[in-house]
């Protein structure tokens, strides 16, 4: 047929059923992305006639004729569209995977479509940026600022790859042509518990295209982990590639391999699986009981469906109960949520040079390459794992759950075998928040001095434990170090169970504990009759105090720096000002102001380790070589800034590589805000040891004092002289002299991070309805690298609280089969849902970080939902101790009164 594309005419032949989006990009249009495949998300936006449509949603063949714009040919006569520059300009992105779809819709709209910005964007989704930015681009807000020389830490510089962004010309994981590719499928398990006795492969494998089948008696016989983790001992070896027993509802059971996909679907639905099923059990309590059924062989778990418990007791709870004036008791629990990151799981591998390679949407890639080593049986130097740029990660890609089998494929083949994940897959096969149930116990005296704090967690770890143990005890650390009290006591439970297993997602189970124990605290100070600003500020952690949770040992975490005090100041000065949206009128309306506040280490407690290369260019230029991935994280922009402050030039001047085992040093990965406090680290050090590499070269050279020897921008200043970089590298050369450095950076000791909420509700006591009047946020994360990105990382991960508290939920029926895998059904924030929020840092500079700075992309989403809940108690007067905080919820509780 032919149609028309970016102004040129094109013949083509789409396959029988394909949708445009994939005829456009199997044409080579790669800006054009897959985030739903249901017209849910909007990232596969294109013109249609100068109109907008969701192309995953329209028949390739129903395009013949008609003028096809993409987001490549946007831009005209080498001018970008004025949409496109307005992104630019705000940095309207952050992993920038929704980014060309947002602009392909915005750039059709009219003045009266900008009166209506809820309606219009109502199909264009981001899981990132919390919609701020976004707006900020559609009223011609510029964020970015111009590039200094020497100064470029404290300034808000754009991403690096920004105008790649929005020209849709930036690569993603899957944005490479698949010519001699085969696609891989999975069947999954349609039970929550089986025992596989035989699968047929023959009618499968007769499907015109199927190249081969994969079984559990084809792959490698050895338990591992798909989390990454430095030391893979924290997460327990009970996983097979591909296993004979299946454990929750969406398992994978066997991988086809066809020349097309959608042969390799059809052969997944021919695969004739006899499964003898086995009881299930799905909640974590009903696990723990005397004759559960058990999911795991003994040597896995610590007992029975018990994969691990911690335990500790610092004073005496017993006596802090015996002293308190009021005590409260209350259990709260969190639910299921997914990451949401809109770049679904996807890996292509292939060989090449007698070597494995995979290019991969991961956060670690590192670990990701030791984990197929071990299952191959293959040496480090035969495998090559990289990234391009990340579709958004949020702990979700703390995983390896693409790579192995696209790697085992390959290996069968010799074929290139790419796999990309659906959006249903990504609900029902990847990994989730880890559900938490909090009972949480506190004493006080009259004037609100805590004398005990007692909690018992129960972790739904779901089906594997990967995280499992890690998170719980995160879950046991900051949210109770935050307060001072002498009596602390913990137990903690991580659980198997036949559901989706749970893995690592932003806040790392502080989130639940830190919703339960906020909560709780409110609760108490109502008891006592006391202000949650006064009762928070008498027991909050204090700068001379040790740090220090349910454990005796000595710990590494310290301060840095301290600002949780501001921050509290701050938030309460904002709530007071009057400022926002007035309730609405009626007496069904009712008003509530809440706060909570988190405190989170920067980075885990396991071993995390990162290194970075520089070398100085011929034309006086930098390369930067490090091994963190960035997946709109913004560690690109901060590194090049961090390693321009140290150089005395702009950040222009460095070019940056990421994220490649052949290509940079080793970096753990890409988790628990290492970005800015391990790998930026190694930056500065290297920065550091390039500079001094090239004074005493100059000193040398010049045979000056080194003392009067510096850096300013692209040349040495020697005392009264100003040689160009490029001179001096051009003679050093000449010499034999080498202007590279290679360093390394480990996190430790470890800095805290604080984050204060406070938001004011109305509720309304008939429908359960609750509007968002104000929101505020402070932080404190150090010196500020890019005040832009520091603002989108809070202004992502307060939106992304919004939706866990208020109606974020994965529903399952009663055979543990989710009942909501679709973007429509599964409800994340869209453009209408998220409030502005005011937002503040604290004015403080850290000893321990990088130039003063410390993790912010954590810790931002923790006292979000607890601040809500507790403005919710505080207008309706009744505690919803269970999230989300849906209308239904709130109507069942407040009719019942």
């Amino acid at each position: 047929m032919n149609l028309t594309v970016n102004g040129k005419l094109l013949s083509a032949e789409p396959a029988p059923g394909q949708c445009l989006r994939t005829f456009l990009r199997d044409l080579g249009f790669f800006g054009v992305k897959k985030g739903c495949d249901q017209g849910d998300c909007g990232a596969c936006t294109v013109h249609i006639d100068g109109k907008p449509f969701h192309s995953c949603l329209m028949p390739a063949f129903r395009a013949a004729g008609h003028e096809i714009t993409t987001i490549e040919g946007l831009a005209r006569d080498g001018r970008l569209h004025p949409m496109q520059q307005a992104f630019l300009d705000a940095q309207a992105f952050q992993c920038g995977f929704c980014a060309a779809g947002m602009i392909m819709t915005a750039a059709t709209f009219d003045e009266a479509a900008h009166q209506d910005l809820p309606r219009m964007l109502k199909g264009n989704l981001c899981r990132c940026t919390g919609y701020h930015s976004v707006d900020d681009a559609l009223h011609g807000v510029v964020n970015v600022e111009e590039d200094g020389v020497g100064d470029a830490c404290g300034r808000s510089l754009r991403n690096p790859f920004a105008k790649a962004i929005v020209t849709g010309n930036a690569r993603y994981t899957l944005d490479v042509p698949a010519d001699d590719a085969l696609h891989l499928k999975v069947l999954r398990s349609p039970h929550p518990h089986a025992r596989i006795k035989s699968i047929k492969r023959d009618k499968a494998l007769a499907i015109p295209g199927v190249v081969a089948v994969f079984t559990w008696e084809d792959v490698p016989r050895k338990l591992y982990s798909t989390a990454t983790h430095e030391d893979h001992l924290v997460d327990p070896d009970d996983t097979y590639m591909l296993d004979n027993v299946v454990r929750f509802v969406g398992q994978r059971v066997a991988a086809v391999v066809a020349e097309t996909e959608s042969a390799a679907e059809a052969a997944c639905h021919l695969l004739e699986v006899d499964y003898a099923l086995l009881p299930p059990v799905f909640d974590p309590e009903a696990a723990m009981a005397p004759g559960a059924p058990i999911l795991h062989e003994k040597s896995v778990a610590f007992r029975d469906n018990i994969y691990v418990d911690i335990h500790g007791e610092l004073g005496s709870v017993e006596e802090g109960f015996a002293q308190a004036d009021a005590t409260h008791e209350m259990t709260y629990s969190t639910s299921r949520v997914q990451h949401v990151h809109l770049e679904t799981h996807g890996s292509i591998a292939w060989k090449g040079d007698d070597r494995l390679h995979v290019r991969t949407s991961s956060q670690a890639p590192f670990i990701a390459k030791q984990k197929l080593c071990y299952l191959f049986g293959l040496f480090d130097r035969d495998v090559h794992v990289f990234t391009e740029r990340i579709g958004g990660g949020f702990g979700g890609k703390q995983e390896m759950i693409s790579e192995d089998l696209c790697a085992l494929a390959t290996l069968k083949t010799g074929r290139p075998v790419m796999w990309e994940f659906t959006r249903e897959e990504q609900f029902i096969g990847a990994t989730t928040r880890h559900p938490m149930t909090t009972h949480v116990k506190l004493g006080a005296k009259r004037d609100g001095t805590l004398t005990a704090i007692q909690v018992r967690v129960v972790s739904n770890t779901g089906a594997y434990g990967g995280h499992g143990g890690e998170t719980l005890a995160a879950a046991l650390s900051s949210p109770i170090a935050a307060y001072r009290c002498v009596n602390k006591k913990a137990d903690g439970y991580a659980v198997y169970t036949n559901m989706v297993p749970a893995g690592g997602f932003r806040g790392y189970g502080a989130s639940q504990t830190t919703f339960a124990i906020e909560c709780a605290l409110d609760d108490l100070a109502k008891l006592l009759g006391l202000n949650p600003f006064e009762i928070r500020r008498k027991n909050m952690i204090r700068e001379d105090d040790r740090i220090e949770s349910i454990w005796k040992d000595p710990s590494d975490v310290v301060f840095g720096s301290y600002g949780l005090d501001q921050c509290l100041d701050l938030v309460e000065k904002a709530l007071a000002s009057g400022r926002g949206l007035p309730k609405p009128e009626g007496e069904d309306w009712l008003e509530g102001t809440g706060v909570a506040l988190a405190m989170l280490e920067s980075g885990p407690p396991t071993e995390h380790r990162s290194g970075a290369e520089m070398r100085l260019l011929p034309d006086g230029s930098y390369n930067l070589a490090v091994g963190s991935t960035e997946m709109g994280n913004g560690s690109t922009t901060s590194h090049r800034q961090l390693a321009a402050s140290v150089l005395g030039t702009r950040a222009g001047r460095i070019a940056i590589i990421n994220g490649d085992t052949d290509q940079t040093p080793y970096d753990t990965g890409t988790f628990a805000s290492t970005g800015t406090v391990v790998a930026g680290q190694a930056v500065e050090r290297t920065a550091t040891a390039l500079r001094d590499n090239i004074l005493a070269y100059a000193s040398r050279h010049i045979v000056c004092d080194l003392a009067e020897c510096r850096l300013q921008e692209d040349a040495v200043i020697c005392a009264n002289r100003k040689i160009p970089l490029a001179e001096f590298y051009a003679a050093g050369t000449k010499e034999g002299h080498r202007f590279d450095v290679r360093r390394k950076a480990y996190l430790s000791p470890r800095s805290v991070g604080f984050n204060v909420h406070g938001v004011r509700v109305a509720v309304h006591r008939v429908t359960g309805e609750i509007m968002t009047l104000q929101s505020v946020h402070g932080a404190d994360i150090g010196r500020l690298i890019n005040p832009m990105q520091c603002r989108g990382q809070l202004d992502g991960a307060i939106a992304m609280g919004f939706g866990w508290a208020l109606y974020e939920k994965m529903a399952y029926d009663a055979n543990g089969t989710m009942v909501n895998p679709a973007l429509r059904d599964y409800r994340i924030p869209a453009f209408a849902d998220v409030p502005r929020s005011e937002i503040y840092f604290a004015d403080t500079y850290d000893t321990v970080g990088p130039l003063g700075a410390k993790a912010q992309g954590e810790c931002g989403i923790n006292p979000v939902a607890p601040a809500i809940a507790n403005a919710v108690a505080n207008a309706t007067g009744v505690r919803f101790p269970d999230l989300p905080l849906t209308p239904d919820r709130i109507f069942a509780k407040l009719a019942a009164r």
